[in-house]
């Protein structure tokens, strides 16, 4: 696995990277894909990212799909929180909250009530979240947000942003009714104002600011 920018790995285990000492990546097959989805030729793959980050203290799973033996031999030494870009991406979180004994932080359930398989603690943009993590909104408020988190720089882009394999970008047609791109590229203004080392997709590789920055040009 590789990535579309920035600087190298560090090697840690054949099916997770280390991008720098305490933030993790992994990608795997979504939990809810089928042969239907496959013959449907959707806008996005089966291969999802997910991402952990480790103080030594907690260990935060965002938008978790099973993680490698590794970070779940790091979790079960911390204390494990959840977190989710929007609540489309329960993946496996459900499964892995009750055998972590881990909490489930995530931006309301959408109108049609999608997602809602779990007890989640909500939060929306412009929250600093107990662990640190600040919320941004994202293409879809109140439903879709992205993740900074500050000690990594790095921001999480959950749906609002993903890589189709031709580097990340904003999707119309994934677009709210009523919302346009210049609006979301102006909701995200404040966040270029971050030091961002790293963009975190969980459609697609770990990318840099110089993508970020391309995208909402």
């Amino acid at each position: 696995m590789g990535a579309s920018g920035g600087g190298a790995f560090i090697a840690y285990d054949a099916a997770v990277r280390e991008l720098e000492k305490g933030l993790w990546w992994w990608e795997a097959r979504h939990p809810d894909w089928t042969a239907e989805d496959d013959a449907a030729d959707r806008d996005w793959g089966p291969e999802v990212s997910s991402y952990a980050v480790d103080d030594g203290e907690r260990l935060l799973l965002i938008d978790p799909t099973t993680p490698p033996a590794p970070i779940l031999n790091l979790a079960a030494n911390r204390e494990t929180i959840i977190v989710l870009t929007n609540h489309w991406h329960e993946r496996d979180a459900p499964s892995l909250s009750a055998s972590l004994s881990a909490p489930v932080f995530a931006p309301p359930p959408d109108d049609g009530g999608r997602g809602i398989r779990m007890p989640a603690r909500l939060f929306s943009a412009g929250d600093r979240l107990p662990f640190g993590v600040e919320v941004f909104p994202g293409r879809e408020p109140p439903y879709d947000v992205l993740l900074w988190i500050g000690s990594h720089r790095a921001v999480v882009i959950g749906d609002t942003l993903i890589d189709r394999g031709h580097g990340i970008e904003i999707v119309d047609s994934w677009l709210a009714e009523g919302v346009t791109r210049e609006q979301v590229v102006e909701g995200l203004r404040t966040l270029l104002e971050r030091p961002i080392e790293h963009v975190l997709p969980t459609h697609g590789p770990p990318t840099d600011r110089a993508a970020l920055e391309r995208a909402l040009s």
